[in-house]
């Protein structure tokens, strides 16, 4: 008997908001890549997110291993746009008295 090698792509995929998933979950390569980071091995991280299934966080392992810079541009680019999402909301939302202004809405006639 001869074993068929084949290559399966990376269980990755870029959902509407350009966040790359994996393996059809919600569950972020920025989070594997950042549990990864801290010493989890693909079975704690199955564990953490059981949602995963095993050679699916092996596999995105390996595709973070074998491009590195990429996923460390993407990385960066996420959190930069974290960051721009989180100075928006603050000017927006400003937070300084914030619990003053819901006090205020829990008691109008106080």
């Amino acid at each position: 008997m001869t074993l068929a090698v084949i290559a399966e792509p990376a269980p990755l995929a870029t959902n509407a908001d350009g966040v790359v998933c994996v393996g059809g979950t919600r569950v972020t390569l920025d989070t594997i890549v950042a549990v990864f980071q801290q010493g989890a091995s693909a079975e704690e991280i199955a564990h953490r997110y059981p949602v995963l299934r095993l050679g699916d966080i092996y596999a995105v392992i390996a595709f973070y291993l074998n491009h590195h810079d990429e996923v460390a541009v993407y990385l960066q680019e996420r959190q930069q746009q974290a960051q721009r999402v989180r100075q928006s909301n603050q000017q927006r939302f400003d937070p300084e008295g914030l619990r003053d202004r819901l006090l205020a809405r829990r008691n109008p006639s106080a």
